[in-house]
């Protein structure tokens, strides 16, 4: 029965993409082959010591004016619940090659001021450390992901600090987190092993960092019924060298394997026309072909995908804003953001069966951030929204979608998509359309036994794609329910506006 709705399904596909014009695009979702499940932790953030990320960002510190929890802007707090962030990757980024965690702990006071070299060369008092992160996290409900320094430390140092944050009996390292107010042992499950070796994180040869990366692992131990999920660095982009050395090298001593890409801007985030915006999505989209080649060198070394690709830097990156320090990072945010963000996580979404986690660059005021702070104020860009709109895909099940749409300059497909079913038996599925001015029919095909209802939707739009939130104007740019759309017999109907995300529910 299954294999007949399918065929079925295939020709209604078919017949309708025949008669469709340039502004129809035809989605068939199968639901008899949902299997891979979509997880939590692609939606991921990164938090590292660069600009005003944490200091004069998150952190504020304890005597701070602005509404805090242990130092932490409850603003923010508040809304890292809304969007149920499962998983927070700190401290770099290249800084976590500079640290050396026992200069964060105990009294403030004590803690010395280092030189953060790897960004501005300003001074970094340490007052943001392993007990305000973990504390954080915990308050939060989020996992700890712990980048640690392999560039400049030993691997003793390194094995001291999971045995201070993670062990439960008497050792000199529990005592000393006991001396510094804390009884119980945290719950860390994510270390990374390193972060950009092959760059700033020591300028290795992929045959070096392998030997390196099964050092480090093998000291790295697992205490008091904590787990660690142990991820080695991956490739720059695209060096599937890189990959391949890995792979065959150290992967049994690790449980993932990074990737880190940038889509490079033109200009200031709201400074450009279209044809730098096309220019953008489809640096963009070769995530897909990025993802789809390192998958394949791990499927000849894990056939069974027991090694997850970490994709734990990701985002736009612009040039930074007038009259603001270039090394900072700093920029604004727009709808062309969110575009790149919703195209990107149904990319993730859609290739769950390798990719495990993503962390988007960065959290705060740097790079492409969910929030923009300033003083007392803070904002939530549209990229925030983007992962409010698609949290209903934390943990469940992907659904393939096969979408027939017109290309952008025979490239950027204009629609993409990714649709999952929940545990309470919701299908959700997110619709992204990259064109600027074109509206896109779309006729969605649900392959099914059931018999599926509408149960709400939401959407981010704007009038310009120019569009974003500023300390003037914070809802700008914010998502907003979207009820115009019909389903009839499985068959999903509705306007997708140009240069919008829209998320629909079915039950």
């Amino acid at each position: 029965m299954k294999k007949l709705h399918r065929i079925y399904f295939c020709i209604v596909a078919l017949g309708l993409c025949l008669c469709a014009n340039a502004q129809k695009t035809i989605v068939t979702v199968n639901e008899f082959e949902g299997k891979d499940i979509i997880s939590r932790d692609i939606y991921g953030h990164f938090l590292e010591h660069l600009g005003h990320c944490i200091y004069d960002g998150l952190w504020v510190g304890e005597k701070s004016s602005i509404p805090n929890v242990n130092g932490v802007r409850k603003d923010i707090l508040d809304a890292m619940k809304e969007i149920k962030v499962p998983n927070l990757r700190w401290p770099g980024g290249c800084f976590a090659d500079k640290y050396h965690w026992k200069d964060g702990i105990g009294p403030k006071e004590s803690r010395p001021t280092m030189v953060n070299t790897p960004w501005s060369g300003l001074p970094e008092d340490n007052s943001f450390g392993t007990h305000e992160f973990l504390n954080m996290c915990e308050y939060v409900g989020t996992e700890p992901y712990i980048s640690v320094n392999v560039g400049s430390s030993t691997v003793q140092e390194i094995a001291q600090w999971i045995e201070y944050m993670t062990f439960d009996g008497k050792s000199p390292m529990a005592d000393l987190r006991r001396e510094n107010g804390r009884d119980k042992p945290w719950k860390v499950k994510f270390i990374g092993i390193g972060n950009e070796t092959w760059a700033c994180g020591g300028n290795m040869t992929a045959e070096h960092y392998a030997d390196v990366c099964r050092q480090y692992s093998t000291f790295m131990k697992s205490y008091s019924g904590n787990r660690l999920y142990k991820i080695g660095v991956g490739a720059g982009s695209t060096d599937y060298n890189w990959t391949e050395v890995l792979m065959r090298n150290a992967s049994n001593f690790i449980n993932g394997l990074s990737i880190h890409y940038y889509t490079i801007g033109n200009g200031r985030a709201l400074e450009f026309d279209d044809e730098k915006y096309y220019q953008t999505m489809q640096r963009g989209y070769d995530i897909e072909n990025i993802i789809t080649n390192h998958s394949t060198i791990m499927d000849k070394y894990d056939p069974a995908k027991r090694v997850g690709l970490m994709v734990d830097e990701w985002g736009l990156l612009h040039t930074v804003e007038e009259g603001t320090d270039p090394i900072l990072l700093y920029q604004q945010n727009c709808m062309r953001d969110a575009i790149l963000a919703g195209m990107t996580l149904n990319i993730f979404n859609n290739h769950c069966d390798r990719v495990r986690m993503g962390n988007i660059a960065q959290f705060v005021n740097v790079v492409q951030s969910l929030f923009l702070t300033k003083d007392e104020k803070m904002i939530k860009t549209p990229t925030y929204h983007i992962f409010d709109m698609y949290k209903v895909h934390q943990d469940a099940t992907l659904l393939p979608s096969n979408v027939i749409t017109e290309k952008i300059n025979q490239q950027t497909p204009e629609v993409v998509v990714s649709s999952s079913k929940n545990a309470n038996g919701e299908i959700n599925i997110s619709f992204v359309n990259v064109n600027l001015t074109k509206d896109n029919e779309i006729d969605c095909i649900l392959t099914s036994d059931s018999q599926y209802k509408a149960n709400g939707g939401q959407i981010l739009v704007s009038k310009d794609i120019h569009d974003h939130n500023s300390f003037e104007k914070p809802d700008e740019v914010k998502n907003a329910p979207f009820n115009n759309y019909s389903i009839r017999n499985n068959r999903l109907t509705f306007t997708l506006p140009a240069m919008s995300i829209v998320t629909i529910c079915l039950k």
